[in-house]
């Protein structure tokens, strides 16, 4: 990792202003973990039997954010990204992947994420949550994704561990 370059969440604010800031920190811790190595070392997997990866980690996160932000607020039928049925595994098996591949998709939805948060005029904003068969609200949506990352940045240390050496953040 050449550094860190994450943006810091503020100490104060707002709820919104909160979520939105560590949603984005969490964001690019992810993509810290990843940076300056190879598409091998992104897809070097944890261990056996495991098909979990850093490459894995993008490309899940790229379905999390679809499932939480694309399909319940604008499109209960959006396809997943690496299946064709609802099965966020599917997308930790990166072994025939690439960070231009993975990073893209993940990008696109975390673009597409944002743009739903911002364009809610509030964190009440309801959506339909087409597995659960019920509404949420945009503020649940921001707290789990945040969880989401949460944890599998806690995994992005390990592996990152594993590739070279380092670990932290």
């Amino acid at each position: 990792m050449t550094g860190d370059h994450r943006p810091a969440p503020p100490t104060f604010g707002s709820e919104r202003d909160m979520l939105r800031a560590f949603l984005d920190y969490h964001r690019a811790t992810l993509a810290m973990k990843c940076e300056g190595l190879t598409d091998e070392e992104l897809r070097q997997r944890s261990m056996p039997p495991s098909t979990l990866s850093l490459l894995g980690l993008v490309r899940h996160m790229a379905e999390v954010e679809r499932a939480w932000f694309r399909r319940v607020f604008d499109d209960h039928d959006a396809p997943m990204v690496w299946s064709d049925r609802i099965d966020f595994q599917a997308a930790y098996d990166a072994s025939a992947s690439t960070r231009a591949e993975a990073f893209a998709a993940w990008e696109a939805e975390v673009e597409y994420s944002r743009g739903v948060e911002r364009e809610a005029e509030s964190l009440d904003r309801a959506g339909y949550q087409p597995r659960w068969g019920e509404e949420v609200s945009l503020r649940m949506v921001m707290v789990h994704v945040l969880l989401e990352y949460g944890r599998h940045n806690g995994h992005a240390d390990f592996l990152r561990e594993g590739v070279d050496g380092t670990v932290g953040a």
